[in-house]
């Protein structure tokens, strides 16, 4: 059953201290299978990839057919709804237009002492693009992950993605499409990332990897950070919805619903100043889950790992939320914007009570792939930054040298770094 906290019951910070203690869907158990599959892949290359497919997805693939043919990718595109592809291409062009925005810009500048300094900014060489495929199909998840890479100027984007029987979603490969991938794998799980990172004699190795996946998925990517970068340890979806009662509760309980529905292990969290209001947003969520076709999956989240938290007046919210640290933040009620700047911790904050979160899953602009488990308290969303990295520049002259070059021998010397004081010595004659 949902958990229902009050902010004035005596038991409530040990009640909300089990709250962010608590863990979803990221047992240690999985980290042995993991790393033998790793093993696995790195020693066996293609071979090992072959087999898993068999094991995992159920069907036979080779070195021919596991990539995706450009006939696929033209022939899933043709099958899918003219209308859809419309919504596609809008999403696209406006992911695009945000990110675009973000793309940091050089710097270059000479100081007093005549040192030149600066930092100049370029995307890493390769970037592997993970797309969940398990219960549910998400293009969007597509143009989330690729589109900012190709902003960032990446130049080879290669794309995993599950193929259950063989079976590829016809919008996952549009959606590729749209975005301007090309080398697309039929590839999933933790051997997917092994691949990524390692290479094989099929899939050339990339330097970094992004995109959400299952428990395997994301301990893979735990252990092969460092051999590339990655963009985040993402845990199960999270939604925290900031009520008062001037809003339906209908619409308050289907934006719960709707990131519970993704996976038994989410989290939906419902706070307000009104228990009267609470009790109808909780029967309203009961309701809805009469006809929701993923009501199974949306009913254990909200059973399991659901809460409703009442406070005693508004002011209560900001510090509570900024210890959650939710990964989506709706904040319906009067004064939103003017509120949403107590907010420090959070993924995304959707502001109003026209604002759900869903229009950010797919076609706001702003990145949906975002930190979860309360790592948006020193973390953020995936952006250009994630596919690029910086180079310090550092230039002496003769004359700038004598001037900082001392006061840094002084300092080597200090150290007990004899090659570090003479390396600069030696070009000053002292």
């Amino acid at each position: 059953m949902v958990k229902i906290l009050n902010t004035d019951n005596p038991s409530f910070e040990d009640d909300f201290k089990a709250l962010l203690e608590s863990s979803r869907g990221t047992a240690s158990v999985v980290s042995s299978v993991v790393r033998d599959i790793i093993r696995n892949v790195k020693a066996r290359g293609d071979q090992a990839l072959f087999d898993y497919s068999t094991k995992f997805d159920g069907f036979e693939i080779d070195a021919d057919s596991m990539r995706v043919s450009v006939q696929e990718i033209e022939a899933a595109t043709q099958a899918c709804e003219p209308e859809t592809l419309e919504a596609l291409k809008l999403a696209a062009k406006r992911i695009d237009d945000f990110h675009i925005r973000h793309i940091p810009e050089d710097d270059n500048v000479t100081d007093d002492a005549g040192v030149t300094l600066g930092v100049r900014w370029n995307a890493v060489s390769a970037a592997g693009i993970y797309v969940p495929g398990g219960k549910a199909a998400y293009p969007s998840s597509v143009l989330m992950n690729a589109i900012p890479a190709v902003a960032a100027g990446v130049e080879r984007i290669v794309m995993v993605v599950p193929s259950p029987k063989g079976n590829l979603n016809p919008l996952v490969l549009a959606a590729a499409h749209i975005a301007g991938i090309s080398e697309i794998y039929k590839i999933g799980g933790a051997q997917a990332i092994a691949a990524l990172t390692y290479g094989t004699e099929t899939i050339t190795a990339v330097d970094m990897i992004a995109g959400p996946g299952n428990t395997y998925v994301v301990e893979a990517k735990r252990q092969v950070f460092g051999t590339v970068g990655i963009d985040m340890i993402a845990g199960p979806s999270e939604i925290l919805v900031l009520a008062d009662r001037k809003n339906n509760p209908e619409w308050i309980a289907m934006d719960l619903l709707s990131q519970a529905e993704h996976d038994e292990a989410a989290q939906p969290i419902l706070i307000t100043d009104d228990r009267d209001y609470a009790g109808e947003v909780i029967r309203a969520v009961e309701g809805h889950l009469e006809s929701l076709p993923r009501a199974d999956i949306a009913r254990a989240s909200w059973q399991d790992n659901g809460y409703v938290i009442t406070l005693s007046n508004m002011d209560e919210a900001p510090a509570l939320i900024n210890r959650i640290a939710p990964e989506h933040l709706e904040l319906a009620l009067s004064g939103a914007r003017d509120f949403s700047a107590k907010i420090k911790n959070a993924g995304s904050i959707f502001i109003g009570r026209y604002t759900p979160e869903a229009i950010g899953d797919y076609i706001a602009g702003p990145n949906h792939v975002l930190p979860t488990s309360g790592s948006a308290r020193f973390s953020s969303g995936l952006s250009v930054l994630n596919f690029m990295k910086r180079n310090t520049l550092i230039e002496c002259t003769e004359q700038s040298l004598d001037i900082i070059g001392p006061p840094a021998m002084r300092l080597a010397g200090d150290e007990g770094l004899d090659a570090h004081k003479k390396s600069i010595a030696i070009r000053l004659n002292k």
